[in-house]
């Protein structure tokens, strides 16, 4: 380690001059050392491999489709390689998130839901099992979803599901409103749903009727 003959203090490193007079240093130079945090190298490799293979694959269904010509039997017409460039990039943004710091749990399910189930709407358009999708599948992942948040809500110290367990609420009972009024009959699936959300929001109020009414006042600034 060097040092200085007028200030009289060490330096590391591989400084010629002193920091603070500017002095030349006397001694042997060391090695610069600086701190290594092997699990985000080996996280950022990880991930890198996943997105290369994503990558990899959304460009071989590409080529297959509209260079080869390659169909999938009774839908000749649709092009599948924007379909699965769509779900890939979906499972793409669904691990960003996975790994992004500063964002709470509640947040991430919610939002990971609501773009899984626009994915889930859009593929059963053109694959034609639209009524299985909203009749049956979206109403158990909002069901779920509503699940996650309640749990969340039960056990996150920052209070930041609760606006998520409300929203999911909203949007569990909204279809259910909507097919009532529209005199249309409602699935199993649905009532389910609108059940267990019903259930649970009254679970929060009674289990933690403050922090209810704070956020609600919070979030519509009353």
């Amino acid at each position: 380690m060097k040092k200085c003959p007028y200030c009289k203090i060490e330096v590391g490193g591989v400084l010629e001059k002193c920091p603070l007079c500017q002095s030349r240093l006397n001694g042997e130079s060391e090695d610069v050392h600086f701190p290594v945090h092997d699990t985000l190298k080996l996280r950022s490799m990880l991930h890198k491999i996943q997105a290369f293979v994503i990558l990899s694959v959304v460009i071989v269904g590409f080529g297959l489709d509209f260079l080869f010509g390659l169909r999938i039997p009774r839908f000749e017409n649709l092009h599948w390689s924007l379909i699965l460039a769509m779900w890939l990039i979906t499972i793409e943004y669904a691990i960003v998130r996975r790994f992004r710091t500063g964002t709470g749990s509640a947040r991430k399910v919610t939002m990971m839901v609501f773009v899984f189930l626009i994915m889930l709407l859009i593929t059963a358009h053109y694959f034609d099992f639209i009524w299985l999708a909203w009749g049956w599948m979206v109403p158990i992942v909002l069901t779920a979803m509503v699940t996650a948040d309640f749990v969340l809500v039960l056990i996150e110290k920052q209070g930041n599901a609760m606006a998520y367990l409300l929203s999911g609420l909203v949007f569990g009972l909204l279809p259910s409103i909507i097919l009532y009024f529209r005199e249309e009959k409602m699935q199993p699936a649905w009532m389910i749903c609108m059940i267990v959300s019903v259930l649970l929001f009254t679970a929060v109020v009674v289990f933690k009727g403050r922090s209810v009414a704070k956020e609600i006042r919070r979030r519509f600034n009353l």
